[in-house]
């Protein structure tokens, strides 16, 4: 949600402020800006849509400005337009702003009563008067932050400019990322470390409660309490070249693609073949006491909560022990029933979505181990967990997620055949096989993706329908919410899954001669229990589309149409194979409707406010 660029140097700025916004594009955000300073001067264009909208503008800016401020904003407080988009101005001071300020209403009124005049509807706006107030009053930029820290509620990142101190750019952070890169002769910082990977490798992560003043050639960090504390830079690992399409029309298919080797590397990086064993260390868990364990709470949002409700048949099913899934964005809310033996789980791609974070947060605070299931090193989730297990499946641009879906899925997998070992639930025999299948997995994969031709052509022949709906049982269950969410994310095509066994319990009222049914049917312990539901919707006129092995003669009868997706004993492993005919017919018939693949109205990559 929301990006943030900031650059301080002897170089031109403006296109390294643009092309960092660029590459924070997949967040999503519906206008953009960027801000520079020159000659005491700060200097501001904007615009309501996307980056390429702003280019031409850019020419109105002092070309040979050497520090600025950019963003690309997701609108909360106020409509997505011109005036509403950051950075903001007043009084010689720019700002920008990631997160949402609780209490800005109160504090928007005491500073209309003080004399402030608002241009925007904006909480950002807000922050910035305040910030000037403060300014006025103690004539000092630290006073004033320190002054302006003790006034706010809620999550933000704040990146400041000031016209009276040309040769510094400040930032704080409270629960929103924010990141510094290191130059020579030239710093920057930005919401994610992807705006800087063309500039920088040395990066330093900033800490919730923590402030920043960055010159050409040096960086201090505060805490919020004035404390200063000692820069922390490390290397990132993140290559401009993996934040490229590659030849791919779009990331999103480029990702798709990627699935294989992804699985097949953290396959290789977490199993000893040779000695048939899990290399527990390089997992994650040596920070965890497994013994301690006797329930598991998996918290999570949107495609990882998704994940999870698969995860949860593969741990449990390895491990015996009771597993519960629950809504991120619901779970504290509810006061869960949480002890000293609860292991929590948080699955995030981005480490960063804050209803999430909080979750740990909540289960830390009752005693319970904290586990992470993450793909960007050194986000907020990771650092505040006990024990992290990094999919390291690279850079994930498309806003609709593939790659970080299906290593989520082998994370768990794997977690649930580590914690089985522990327990002595599994073992010998039992264990070999699974890592039998687990070798299988990625060339399945690979086959599944080469398999297009069958889906672009269920592509072409509903990419006009109103509605789907995605079906499966047990393990396929998850998969079809998975399937309708993607159609949903990308095509704007309303879609639901339903567990087969549920349709007749209100949803089938819905099937008719027009409403196509995409039906998952490995054959698993499941089969002709779904079978029996498919054949409920063939009797009702639905058009199945059927999902299953490529010489399962009756569901080709059963279908209307027939997609083969070839499968594994385990259910778990074949159910993450049987994303990929999901993956690739939201993508085809996106793309069939003309919609923004990569970066799809309204949402955005990592959702970093509650």
């Amino acid at each position: 949600m929301c990006g943030i660029v900031g650059f301080i140097g002897k170089r031109s700025c403006i296109e390294t402020l643009y092309e960092g916004l660029a590459r924070l594009e997949y967040r999503g955000y519906d206008s953009a800006g960027i801000a520079v300073l020159n000659r005491g001067e700060i200097a501001v264009e904007k615009t309501e849509g996307k980056l390429a909208l702003l280019k031409p503008k850019l020419a109105a800016l002092p070309q040979d400005a050497t520090r600025g401020l950019g963003h690309t904003r997701w609108a909360t407080h106020g409509a997505p337009n011109t005036t509403n988009a950051h950075p903001h101005v007043v009084d010689g001071i720019a700002l920008v702003h990631n997160g949402i300020i609780e209490n800005y209403e109160e504090l928007k009124e005491e500073l209309i009563k003080d004399g402030a005049r608002f241009q925007s509807q904006t909480d950002t706006e807000v922050v910035l008067h305040l910030f000037a107030r403060e300014m006025r009053k103690y004539k000092d930029v630290q006073k004033a932050l320190a002054s302006l820290i003790g006034r706010l509620r809620g999550a933000f990142s704040l990146g400041i400019m000031l016209a009276s101190e040309p040769e510094a750019l400040y930032l704080m952070k409270l629960g929103s990322p924010l990141v510094i890169g290191a130059g020579r002769g030239e710093n920057y910082f930005a919401s994610d470390a992807m705006a800087l990977v063309a500039h920088t490798s040395r990066a330093m992560f900033l800490n919730d409660r923590e402030y920043a003043r960055i010159t050409e050639d040096t960086v201090d960090v505060w805490t919020f309490a004035g404390q200063k504390i000692e820069t922390r830079f490390i290397e990132l690992d993140i290559s401009s070249a993996s934040v490229e399409k590659q030849g791919f029309r779009h990331f999103m298919l480029k990702e798709i693609h990627e699935q294989p080797r992804v699985l097949a590397a953290m396959a290789k990086r977490f199993v000893d073949h040779d000695a048939k064993a899990l290399r527990v260390k390089e997992m994650g868990l040596e920070g965890l006491q497994l013994d301690r364990v006797t329930s598991i709470a998996m918290v999570a949002c949107g495609t990882a909560h998704y994940s999870c409700l698969l995860g949860k048949y593969m741990i449990e099913g390895s491990a015996g022990i009771p597993v519960s899934v629950e809504l991120a964005s619901e779970f504290r809310y509810r006061d869960p029933v949480l002890d000293a033996g609860t292991l929590v789980i948080a699955v995030s791609q981005s480490g960063e979505t804050a209803d999430t974070l909080a979750c740990i947060k909540h289960a830390k605070e009752r005693g319970c181990q904290t586990f992470a299931i993450c793909n960007v090193k050194m986000s907020s989730i990771p650092r505040e967990c006990d024990a992290t297990l990094y999919m390291e499946c690279g850079p994930e641009i498309g806003v609709a997620s593939t790659k970080a879906f299906t290593a989520m899925l082998l994370a768990q997998f794997l977690f649930g055949l580590a914690l089985g070992q522990k327990r002595g639930k599994l073992k010998g025999a039992a264990l070999e096989a699974k890592f039998t299948q687990l070798r299988a997995l990625p060339a399945l994969m690979d086959h599944a993706i080469d398999g297009k031709e069958p889906i672009q052509k269920v592509a072409e022949k509903y990419y006009e329908a109103a509605n789907f709906i995605y079906m499966g049982r047990g393990t396929s269950y998850a998969i079809a919410l998975e399937g309708a969410l993607k159609l949903k994310e990308i095509s704007y095509i309303h879609a639901e899954g339903y567990a087969g066994g549920e349709l007749k319990h209100g949803p089938i009222a819905l099937i008719d001669r027009h409403m196509p049914v995409v039906a998952l049917a490995p054959k698993d312990h499941w089969y002709e229990k779904m079978v029996s539901n498919i054949e409920e919707v063939k009797a009702r006129q639905g058009r199945i589309i059927a999902v299953g092995d490529p010489h399962d003669e009756k569901l080709r009868r059963l279908g209307e149409d027939f997609i083969p997706c070839v499968g594994l004993e385990d259910s778990g492993l074949a159910a993450i194979v049987s994303v990929v005919p999901m993956q690739l017919l939201a993508y085809y018939v996106a793309v069939r409707r003309g919609t923004d693949v990569d970066q799809p109205r309204n949402l955005a990559k990592s959702v970093t406010v509650e």
